[in-house]
């Protein structure tokens, strides 16, 4: 079976630089599991990391797309599963390394997930027309309705995550969220140790503010318009994501920049929460708390002892 390290956690807790650090240290190469970080013309905003923070090490799933391709579970897994082979077989250590939980539990217990699966195109046309003429909430509180769990993990405001649910639900009369634990249940797929970096919230939030700041400072706005005047809307998944779609409403005058940046920070914050939630269900992560080794050093020589135990080395 193949074998696989998992680095994941919450926005800016710093995954990138650990997930280099131990490559180096046990010969491995990196697969993004970022549903941002895979499109072209999109850096700033994705907190993507650049040539000289990759230190050579080779990075999977980065720079892949257009930002006007859709890249969902289905495009990840295939993905993801054909660089964990290519790494293996160089006697390489694959570690994927990201926030995107839904993504990454897919990849390890095998994706049963249809993307077709729920689709009803006259069913997601009204629900559309509902959160168009009613709002998101309208919506969410119909799937709090029937599937309380999922309401957990899902923004109100990630309205084409809440119609999937809605939909899945519609055709198949199962909550997604029970799916998603069966799924969870299902043997591994991989040989896999699977590291949750986690942080004190204030810490956590300070750096996400920083880091909010840092992409203003370093041409966010101008990423933006780029990606605008390309073509790209509201309408396409890439200009979706936290940092994106919030200076979109400032160039397209519907927010002050001030609020745009302040959206971009809250959003970025309540993303975190929910992330740790989605991993605290993950019975087989094991936690590791930034506040308790806050040299990364440590952390790394941490991991690479538990990998060195489980025979992941050639040592």
């Amino acid at each position: 079976m193949n074998k696989v390290i998992v680095i994941a956690g919450p926005t800016a807790v710093g995954k990138s630089e650990i997930a280099v650090k131990l490559a180096k240290k046990i010969d491995g190469e990196i697969i993004s599991a970022d549903s941002m970080q895979v499109y072209r013309d999109m850096n700033i905003g994705s907190a993507k990391v650049t040539k000289e923070e990759t230190g050579g090490v080779p990075h999977y799933l980065i720079d892949e797309l257009s930002p006007f391709e859709e890249f969902n579970v289905s495009v990840f897994t295939e993905k993801a599963s054909g660089y964990i082979d290519m790494i293996n077989k160089k006697g390489k250590i694959p570690i994927v390394t990201g926030g995107t939980g839904f993504y990454i539990r897919a990849l390890l217990y095998g994706n049963d997930f249809d993307e077709s699966k729920g689709e009803d195109s006259l069913y997601r046309s009204e629900l559309e027309r509902i959160a168009e003429e009613q709002g998101p909430d309208v919506l969410y509180e119909m799937l709090k309705a029937v599937d309380p769990a999922s309401c957990e993990i899902i923004h109100k405001n990630n309205v084409k995550r809440v119609i999937r649910a809605l939909e899945f639900y519609n055709e198949t009369k199962t909550p997604i969220s029970e799916h998603n634990q069966r799924q969870k249940e299902n043997p591994p797929a991989y040989d896999f140790l699977f590291f949750v970096i986690t942080d004190d919230r204030a810490l956590l939030y300070e750096r996400i503010d920083k880091r909010v700041d840092k992409m203003m400072s370093a041409g966010l706005v101008d990423e933006v318009k780029h990606l605008k005047d390309m073509g790209l809307t509201k309408e396409n998944i890439s200009m979706q994501g936290i940092g994106y779609k919030e200076i979109l409403d400032f160039l397209d005058g519907n927010t002050t920049l001030d609020e745009a940046v302040y959206n971009v920070k809250i959003n970025s914050r309540h993303y975190a929460k929910r992330q740790i939630t989605w991993f605290k269900r993950d019975k087989d992560a094991v936690w590791i708390d930034r506040a308790q080794y806050p040299d990364t050093e440590d952390i790394v020589s941490l991991m690479a002892n538990m990998i060195k135990e489980k025979g992941f080395t050639n040592e």
